[in-house]
């Protein structure tokens, strides 16, 4: 159903406003369920009289706009992306790929029943915690430990099961952290039913400011790393022991969680079995980002306050499912062997991707895409995730020169379709990183993008 139009004077606009049919009558011309068919219908109509009142030219196949709208809708909203962006961490992407064992884990946790809560031997009911509470101590050294469902739930479950009855949590100033979302440590410590106390400056927190702090009414002392920012200069902060030497328990919240041995790009993340040998009651990290899981979080730490978070009745509203529980035991299972975990764990493996293997991957994709317009540059990677802010990773990329149709067109273009692919524009060109893919996906990726370069200006 062709509807013309063209820029005209409003009078025109009008009449071609007129002529457009009713929702009923382009939902007949469709072949779908009558429901879906209108709502289509609607949409390509709405959109056509908004194009309309704008002035614009041209002809609009209505029928075609319906069935495209239909198609759209019959895409999974929550769908595979092809990650180009250099952002091993890429939180708006789903952050950590998991690895083969943990995919397969989940799937096999998904396919029917599992022993969530049961104790297969003895028969009667059991803790989901045990699937991944004796991986986690063996790992950190820890008493016990717990998963929750997220890195600011096992913060926020800390607190309210140190300091939940209105005690104070002392936590310095400068580690009052913003995380992603908007969300802040105060408004977290806030719900959790406790007090907070600010002790130090911004830039600067003594021993004596704690020490000052401490009363009869302190319930937990908080530290927060700012795994998203850097305080550089004129700079003081209290380590771990000396906090933990000062008597009230120590909430210590790593964020990233880094557990990997040996990788060079986690110098500077703080590591868990520290806090837990300096004695932190409880050690909070992420089990997703740098670990390299499902999105968790993980509490580790001294028996009596792990056993206070678990029979807080907020362990029951964040507690972590079975899907995300099998995928993070065959994740730490990987941790047992530190090589075959930073082969096989995929941020590992992107953080310590060698030179030649980048190369390669780049030549391979650039080839896949078969334009002129292509070329392998230099750019810096991210870790992304809001850890380790201040770390570059240099590598080659592809540079995708679009020509007329511009490099926001061209990555448009990219994000929709069924399997999208995500890139980075700079300075007029779109840049693939090939860090965040595999050899496959590169492939992919460059079959998408010479598809893309291809198509008419309008197609």
């Amino acid at each position: 159903m062709l509807v013309p139009a063209r820029r005209a004077s409003p009078d025109d606009a009008q009449a071609a406003l007129r002529e457009l049919p009713s929702v009923e009558e382009l939902a007949g011309r469709l072949t779908a369920p009558h429901a879906l068919a209108v709502a289509a219908a609607r949409e390509a109509i709405a959109a056509r009289r908004a194009e309309l009142l704008a002035g614009e030219a041209g002809e609009a196949d209505l029928v075609a706009r319906a069935s495209a709208a239909l198609e759209r809708g019959e895409r999974p909203s929550l769908r595979r992306v092809l990650n180009a962006t250099g952002v091993i961490v890429h939180t708006n992407l789903g952050r950590a790929p998991l690895a083969a064992e943990a995919r397969a884990a989940a799937s096999r946790a998904a396919e029917g029943y599992a022993n969530l809560e049961l104790e297969l031997q003895a028969g009667r009911r059991g803790s989901r915690q045990a699937h991944v509470g004796g991986l986690l101590c063996e790992l950190t050294g820890a008493e016990g430990a717990l998963a929750v469902n997220n890195g600011a739930a096992a913060v926020l479950l800390a607190a309210a099961a140190l300091a939940g009855d209105g005690r104070e949590v002392v936590v310095s100033r400068g580690q009052l952290v913003e995380i992603g979302g908007s969300f802040r440590v105060p408004d977290v410590v806030a719900q959790s039913g406790a007090r907070l106390v600010e002790v130090g400056t911004t830039n600067r927190t003594r021993l004596e400011d704690y020490e000052r702090a401490i009363g009869e009414r302190t319930g937990a002392i908080l530290r927060a790393h700012p795994s998203n920012f850097r305080t550089l200069g004129f700079v003081a902060e209290v380590e771990i022991e000396a906090l933990c030497a000062l008597g009230p328990p120590v909430i210590d919240d790593l964020g990233s969680g880094a557990l990997a041995e040996g990788v060079a790009a986690l110098r500077d993340e703080p590591p868990v079995r520290r806090s837990v040998l300096a004695g932190a009651a409880l050690t909070c990290f992420s089990g997703d980002k740098l670990l390299g899981g499902p999105q968790a979080g993980l509490l580790v730490g001294r028996t009596d306050a792990v056993a206070a978070a678990r029979a807080h009745p907020l362990a029951r509203a964040v507690r972590i499912d079975k899907l995300s529980l099998a995928a993070l035991e065959a994740t730490l299972r990987l941790y047992r062997d530190p090589d075959r975990a930073r082969r096989e764990i995929p941020v590992l493996a992107m953080l310590e991707a060698p030179e030649d293997v980048l190369q390669a991957r780049a030549q391979r994709l650039a080839a896949a895409i078969g334009h002129d317009g292509v070329e392998v540059s230099r750019a810096a990677a991210r870790v992304g995730g809001g850890a380790l802010p201040l770390l570059e990773l240099e590598g080659p990329v592809v540079a995708v020169d679009p020509g007329a149709q511009g490099a926001d067109t061209l990555a448009a273009r990219l994000r929709d379709s069924d399997e999208p692919v995500v890139g980075r524009v700079q300075g007029g060109r779109l840049l693939l990183d090939p860090r965040t893919l595999t050899d496959e996906e590169a492939e992919a990726a460059g079959a998408r993008v010479g598809a893309a370069l291809r198509m008419p200006p309008n197609g």
